[in-house]
């Protein structure tokens, strides 16, 4: 006997959680299966040695939406918001950032990039607006979808002429000519280059890298926050308002496939053989996986299978975590500036040679890192007198030329160690213990095909009203029943909850028109 839902949710990480707890406010049944034994996919806290916790991939929260704050009553606890970016200089003269704000940067800097975040911000504005809203089909004759288009147009003829010339030219530049342009100091291009990169397969020479840095301004000015207790914390909240919806989460139950009959999903099965019905089947898997794995592609006509074949889906960060039985030396910071946040690119031209390898299976050399130590204000996360240093690393390609061995891995993690003791000269002494998660282990722990942390590249041809692919850039999938709520979807990658907040209304409204 099987049981019978009104809808059945795939993959309980932020997004699901969030799809499923709005579709069971609007009254409907709803099933969220997730493989893992805990909900959260990516997005958890977990320990990596005795009395060490961390967050396992994204570490700090810049971008959750405030509709979705809205909707479902979040009210994430924070273990430190608005937080410093400290860029570290090889002369210990570090460059920090704070919104608009530049110090330590040569002289002139300070002004003109007041100016560079106060026209960014306004263009990620722009874009923050869509990220809300479903995004239009092209080519389509529907009155919502020309109306969508018509208020873009509109929206962008606001900026006026020369800003409208400025956001439509630069759209598709990349990070590297524009702050090479702007600024003199090196250490300040460089800060601003990674945060265009970070998490992606691209360098700062990468077409359209300004873009990437226009999504990561769009989540609240380029604000970040760390959670306390982790990202767990927000997880499990989402989890709550999920079960208080009237949700039935079961965890540690992996999706075998997603059941297809006469051109239409009627349900799901699970690995150890259980079935669940539902004519209505929401996917936080990525797209790749939900199409090639768990639908099929003898499902799904030839030209979108290819489609879905092409997306770009290969990870190249890694996560580094770091038990320390203190806080290293880091010359040039007070010890009270340890909680914010920490970068490591010295200059554009170290981030993109450090890209550089990647392209050819590679991992850096000499990285590119995001740095916090999450236990400085938060003691809940090591043992009293400790910490831990938590880290992204850049790059670290999936498809590393002779595989992620051991050997492959104890020198990327030798490298980064190198480099860290550039600025911490004491990091290595202060090492207990130590976890690497490379994108092949993220794609086998979290089920994210290559490891990447958006689900896919966000380019331009693989953002807003193409994300993921043509046919599927509206949520609905090409068989009927079929919905698509992760960061494969519009738009994006993040813990921001807006890809499944849209997948949730996307349907309901579908569900009404009919």
């Amino acid at each position: 006997m099987t049981d019978k839902y009104d809808a059945i949710v795939v993959g309980g990480g932020h997004n699901g959680l969030v799809c499923s707890t709005l579709l069971a406010q609007s009254g409907k049944q709803v099933l969220l299966l997730e493989a893992n034994d805990q909900v959260g996919g990516a997005a958890v806290t977990r320990d990596f040695a005795d009395g060490y916790s961390v967050s396992a991939c994204a570490h700090l929260l810049y971008n959750l939406q405030p509709s979705v704050r809205k909707d479902l009553k979040l009210n994430p606890a924070l273990a430190s918001e608005d937080m410093t970016t400290i860029a570290l200089d090889d002369d210990g003269e570090h460059v920090r950032i704070k919104g608009g704000t530049v110090t330590g940067a040569k002289d002139g800097d300070d002004v003109t990039y007041k100016a560079f975040h106060k026209r960014m911000t306004r263009f990620a504005d722009l874009l923050r607006t869509y990220f809300n809203r479903t995004p239009p089909r092209l080519g389509t004759k529907e009155w919502s979808d020309l109306g969508t288009l018509a208020r873009l147009g509109f929206d962008i003829r606001r900026l006026g002429k020369k800003e409208m010339e400025a956001f439509l030219r630069l759209i598709g530049m990349n990070i590297y000519d524009e702050v090479l342009e702007r600024f003199d100091c090196p250490v300040l291009r460089g800060a601003i280059s990674l945060d265009a990169v970070l998490g992606t397969h691209l360098g700062p020479r990468s077409p359209n890298t300004i873009m990437t840095y226009l999504y990561r301004l769009a989540g609240d000015h380029g604000k970040v926050a760390q959670p306390k207790g982790g990202m767990g914390s927000v997880t499990q909240e989402l989890a709550r308002a999920a079960r208080d919806a009237g949700v039935t989460v079961r965890t540690g139950m992996p999706v075998k496939r997603i059941i297809v009959g006469n051109g239409r999903v009627t349900g799901v099965e699970t690995q150890d053989g259980e079935r669940f019905d539902s004519l209505l089947v929401v996917s936080n898997a990525d797209p790749k996986r939900t199409i090639m794995d768990l639908v099929g592609a003898r499902h799904v006509e030839t030209v979108f299978t290819r489609r879905i074949h092409h997306f770009r889906s290969k990870g190249n960060a890694a996560k580094l975590h770091l038990a320390l039985d203190g806080l290293p030396d880091i010359p040039g910071v007070q010890k009270n500036e340890y909680g914010e946040r920490i970068v490591i690119a010295p200059n554009e031209d170290y981030v993109e040679n450090a890209f550089n390898p990647a392209k050819y299976g590679e991992s850096s050399p000499e990285p590119v890192l995001e740095i916090t130590f999450p236990s400085f204000r938060d003691e809940s996360l090591a043992p009293t007198g400790k910490h831990v240093l938590s880290a992204i690393v850049q790059y670290a390609p999936y498809e590393q030329k002779d595989g992620w061995n051991d050997a492959a891995r104890q020198a990327f993690e030798a490298a980064t160690i190198r480099v860290l003791e550039k600025y911490m000269p004491d990091i290595a002494s202060r090492i207990t213990a130590s976890e690497l998660l490379t994108p092949a282990d993220i794609e086998k722990e979290f089920h994210i095909t290559g490891g990447h942390w958006h689900h896919g590249e966000l380019t331009l041809d693989q953002f807003l009203f193409t994300r993921p692919v043509g046919g599927a850039q509206q949520y609905r999938m090409p068989l009927d029943g079929l919905y698509l709520c992760g960061a494969g979807a519009h738009p994006g990658g993040g813990v921001s909850g807006a890809a499944g907040r849209n997948a949730a209304r996307a349907i309901l409204k579908r569900e009404k028109a009919a």
